[in-house]
């Protein structure tokens, strides 16, 4: 039994490992080894690092040992080297440089002196994928390593000295693993280029608005006469001296209005959006609406006229004026025909999902909740452009629903039923599945990324962050058939929204 099931696993251990290298690839990640004189572990480590990412750069700052040789002989690296020892600081700045010219938009650096787990990329990589655009620290549990003395209090003064020019603790400021968005560091200037760099470098983020966090890492610290430490403690620490005094005059002068300033643009750019959207709805949109409705009867050119209404107000603000520092695009299949009626399916992530939608066409009915299609400020428009609330039944609803497709429009439904509170994609109700099955409409699949990181789920502050929206090509009831029950069809159609997310946010996240 135990050979059967090693058997089978291996295979299973090895399609994990070629889909992990390949969801590094495809997010624009790489790792950066700087090595200086570890010929008696830099093999190792490099091809250990080999079986989880493919694209690996060694920086060689001119090591004295046989390190350039043994490196020549691993042909799957990029090496960059040169002749003179210039300083872990100098050989980051030198594997970034690489890294942005190969295209990649981050870097997992790890040290060569076999300190580091490669396994560990993995976690690297989750918290990618949970944290974009953030600088991933690999925090080493340190409680019962045996350290150098020096090596201990340099990391305790390192983590005092953030907390004072930043305002923010850390447990482990001096790990060497950390995954770097070097797009977004590109522009910070090292002022060091040795070992305080990393310090430098994590408090400059910092300053800038990146992002930190703390993953938790394995570390090995090998018997002491086997261990190879740059580290030089009297010259180091006057360096680290220098550089703390220099931080905390800037801290004051430089950090601390950064700081000051991107709270105020985050308030202001929420008080911008939140009043525009109230003023065009309860002082322009809703009024002139009412008044427009009640001239006259109700017909269904009127009708009609209030879902362009809806449309063209849904346009102003998501392409032109609506959140400030948000960018919005899109992408339409060449056959999705908005001029004909479908079940409307799209992932849902925020409040703001339903003008993302609606800027395609005025011919849309949404299935909304109960508080929206209550709201004393526009859902007297809710109520009259026939959007209807979910909370009466969809088997209770067919009737109206089946009218309005029969005057051309069709019907938007959120198959997670609410709204994601990570922006990952939820289970997939059937009530879309079987809408289209009773009404005889093919499914045109929208898929969001963007409106979830904007305006989280129970919060009211908007967040920079571009908004995308994908229009698939038309489901057709032969397809939807063919997959089988309705259960079926629901899982089926979320699968292939999860890996077309997964495509979008490996390209989107890669720039955030």
């Amino acid at each position: 039994m135990r050979i059967y099931l090693a058997f089978t696993n291996k295979p299973m251990e090895q399609k994990d490992s070629e889909r992990q290298k390949r969801l590094l690839h495809d997010r624009g990640i790489c790792i950066v080894i700087p090595t200086y004189n570890n010929g008696g572990t830099i093999t190792a480590v490099v091809n250990s690092t080999l079986e989880e990412c493919q694209d690996v750069i060694v920086v060689n700052d001119g090591s004295t040992d046989d390190t350039s040789l043994q490196l020549k002989a691993i042909k799957a690296v990029t090496v960059v080297e040169y002749a003179r020892n210039r300083g872990k600081g100098y050989a980051l700045k030198q594997g970034f440089r690489k890294a942005l010219e190969m295209g990649f938009a981050y870097a997992i650096t790890l040290d060569g002196d076999g300190q580091h787990y490669p396994s560990d990329i993995r976690r690297f990589l989750q918290a990618n994928i949970d944290h974009p655009g953030a600088l991933i620290l690999g925090s080493r549990n340190l409680t019962n390593a045996d350290r150098p003395k020096g090596s201990t209090f340099a990391n305790k003064f390192s983590n005092f000295w953030f907390c004072v020019q930043t305002g923010r603790r850390l447990d482990d400021t001096q790990t060497g693993y950390r995954l770097y968005p070097i797009r977004k560091l590109n522009f910070i200037r090292l002022l060091t280029s040795r070992y305080e760099a990393e310090l430098e470098l994590l408090v400059f983020a910092y300053w800038h608005g990146v992002k930190l966090v703390s993953i938790p890492i394995n570390v090995y610290y090998p018997p002491r006469e086997e261990r190879v430490s740059h580290f030089r403690p009297i010259i180091d620490f006057a360096r680290i001296s220098v550089l703390n005094t220099v931080l905390c005059v800037l801290a004051v002068a430089y950090g601390l209005p950064l700081k000051i300033g991107r709270a105020l643009m985050k308030y202001l750019r929420t008080c911008y959006s939140l009043l525009l959207f109230h003023i065009l709805s309860m002082l322009v949109i809703t009024p002139a609406c009412w008044l427009y409705l009640k001239l006259g009867k109700m017909t269904e050119q009127k009708r009609y006229h209030l879902h362009q209404i809806l449309q063209q107000s849904a346009r102003f603000i998501m392409l032109r004026h609506g959140i400030p520092g948000s960018t919005f695009s899109y992408k339409v299949a060449p056959d999705a025909d908005f001029d004909r009626p479908h079940i409307i399916i799209c992932n849902h992530q925020s409040l703001i999902d339903l003008m993302c939608i609606l800027i395609f066409t005025p011919k849309i009915i949404f299935l909304t909740k109960d508080w929206v299609w209550r709201n004393s400020t526009y859902g007297f428009l809710i109520r009259n452009a026939e959007y209807y609330p979910v909370s009466e039944g969809i088997e209770a609803l067919l009737p109206k629903l089946r009218s309005v497709v029969e005057r051309g429009y069709s019907i938007a439904v959120f198959p997670e039923g609410t709204r994601s509170k990570d922006c990952r994609i939820g289970h997939f109700h059937q009530g879309a599945f079987w809408l289209s099955e009773k009404l005889g409409l093919d499914i045109l699949p929208m898929c969001l990324y963007g409106p979830g990181k904007v305006l989280p789920k129970k919060t009211y502050i908007f967040h920079k962050s571009p908004i995308y929206i994908q229009v698939d090509s038309p489901v057709s009831r032969a397809k939807l058939e063919q997959m089988g029950r309705l259960r079926h069809q629901a899982s089926a159609i979320r699968k292939r929204y999860l890996k077309e997310y997964e495509d979008i946010a490996n390209q989107i996240e890669q720039e955030v």
